[in-house]
């Protein structure tokens, strides 16, 4: 991101309005407005230049004394809602979160000296020093974490994942850059906190940059919407997010949450939502009525034949259950020739096309007498008495 680009930010703005008004920033405000925004770590470092040219001093924290002269408790912030302080007391607990915060909260935060000292020393390999600065800003990572509840993942594999990013960044920190450690380590935990509910949050898994991008089309679908007061097209969401519009619409549709068959539908959540879903397979009420009928029929017309006619239809074509059979199996069964049976079954045939019982039939099975199984064709389903 260009520093135009970065100067364009409403969150930005703010942050620069404030500092030349008072003459300097915290890190605690710029690490704020870094982690809400979603700078990466090129966008900090321009960050930290641009308030350099506009003459605005970073500070650890700003003097009581000072602050009351320049009326900084008067200086117009943003409205952001009140978070509960995290509860480090030391009580008699087995929830492991509880023991977590418990231990954190007895590790003292470092100055920026210390934190100087400890980056030569992890410089030159040691990982007591490396261990010291994470211990020590643990607490960063359980404040960056609180963010991303509710996403996917329990709230201690967010704040495991965050410190792996915070691992990351006491191996890369560069203290000659005159950066608090805290401010460059905020987008390292914000990273991979990101990264693992990419990975791991989705019942179906998306890539990495697939998620990457989905929050670039987020970013601009909130800008426009706060700009334009309506909801933004594809079109605009592409120009704002340099996506084609055909891959903005693709990602919107990846980014849906599925949703579970046994999901509670209706007010009083009876129903579920599998139950609502027509199985494309199924038998319409159509076609099952249209059956019941044409099993009706036939076992009608079969009645008027005599108990040998019909077995022999029975067992050539399939009926009652049974599977369509040879003339020489048939003949088998009831020990005569192959030839009887085909003499049987043109009889049975013919008997059947003149009964009156057969019209019904007519408009659903069309029987060819005479002819193999393969002669039957059916409209519906072969009905099994």
């Amino acid at each position: 991101m260009s520093v135009a680009d970065l100067q364009e930010l409403e969150e930005v703005k703010g942050l620069i309005a404030r500092g030349l008004q008072v003459g300097v920033l915290t890190y605690a405000e710029i690490a704020t407005v870094t982690a809400e925004v979603g700078l990466e770590e090129t966008d900090v470092e321009e960050l930290h230049g641009l308030f350099e040219r506009c003459e605005i001093e970073l500070v650890e924290e700003i003097d009581p004394a000072v602050a009351g002269s320049l009326n900084i408790d008067r200086a117009p912030k943003r409205r952001t809602r009140r978070r509960p302080a995290l509860d480090l007391k030391p009580e008699e607990t087995t929830d492991g979160l509880q023991l977590f915060f418990r231990d954190i909260g007895k590790v003292r935060l470092l100055t920026a000296p210390q934190e100087v000292d400890l980056a030569k020393r992890i410089e030159r390999g040691d990982l007591d020093a490396k261990q010291k600065m994470v211990e020590s800003n643990l607490r960063l990572v359980v404040s960056i974490a609180k963010n991303y509840r509710n996403q996917g993942l329990p709230f201690l594999d967010l704040i495991q994942e965050g410190t792996l990013g915070l691992v990351r960044a006491a191996e890369k920190f560069d203290y000659h850059r005159g950066f608090k450690f805290s401010t460059y380590a905020t987008w390292w935990i914000r990273q991979a906190i990101a990264r693992a509910l990419a990975d791991k949050a989705r019942t179906i898994r998306i890539p990495v940059h697939i998620v990457e991008k989905l929050n670039r089309i987020g970013r601009a679908e909130r800008k426009l919407l706060t700009g334009l007061g309506r909801e933004p097209t594809v079109e605009e969401i592409a120009e704002v997010s340099g996506i084609e519009p055909d891959e903005v619409e693709s990602i919107k549709r990846l980014a849906q949450a599925p949703i579970s068959l046994e999901k509670p539908i209706g007010d009083e959540e009876q129903s579920e939502f599998g139950q609502f879903i027509a199985d494309e397979h199924a038998e319409s009420p159509y076609e099952r009525a249209l059956e019941s009928l044409t099993k009706e029929a036939l076992r009608d017309a079969l009645e008027n034949l005599s108990y040998r006619e019909r077995r022999v239809l029975e067992l050539r074509y399939g009926l009652g259950g049974e599977h369509p059979r040879t003339l020489d199996e048939v003949g088998r069964t009831f020990n005569v020739t192959r030839e009887r049976i085909r003499q049987i079954e043109h009889h049975s045939l013919k008997k059947l096309q003149n009964l009156a019982e057969a019209q019904t039939l007519r408009d659903d099975v069309q029987i060819a007498p005479g002819s193999a199984p393969s002669g039957v064709r059916h409209r519906t389903r072969r009905p099994s008495l």
